[in-house]
């Protein structure tokens, strides 16, 4: 069973882990800690589904839905000239900065910028 964190699409089979470190150094968002004998979800809530561990990951140990997270958000609104910080979230914290790992955030990050996956 994955260790996961259910309200985003992050996976991390700790099975699989070589403990490369390479998922710790290419999160933006310290998502992933050094372990022992493998690398931790020391931080899950803060994933934005950006992909950059999985894409990273030799071993396939990590999968991430990419480009339903506020990242994917975040880029679509740059790219079409929009300002996040007036995004409202799904989870009712107004811009980004709610909507990006923080406390507030219990839906998975969703933007009115965005559909929903299902």
């Amino acid at each position: 069973m994955p260790d996961s964190y259910a309200e985003n699409t992050l996976r991390f089979y700790a099975e699989k882990c070589i403990n490369c470190r390479r998922c710790t150094e290419v999160c933006p968002h310290g998502v992933f800690a050094e372990g022992e004998k493998t690398a931790v979800l020391g931080n899950p809530r803060a994933c934005m589904e950006c992909g950059a561990c999985a894409k990273n990951c030799p071993v396939q140990a990590i999968s991430v839905q990419s480009g339903v997270g506020c990242a994917s958000a975040m880029i679509r609104a740059a790219l079409k000239g929009k300002d996040m910080d007036g995004a409202e979230c799904s989870c009712g914290g107004p811009g980004a900065s709610s909507c990006c790992g923080g406390e507030a955030c219990e839906e998975g990050c969703r933007t009115d910028s965005q559909e929903k996956a299902v």
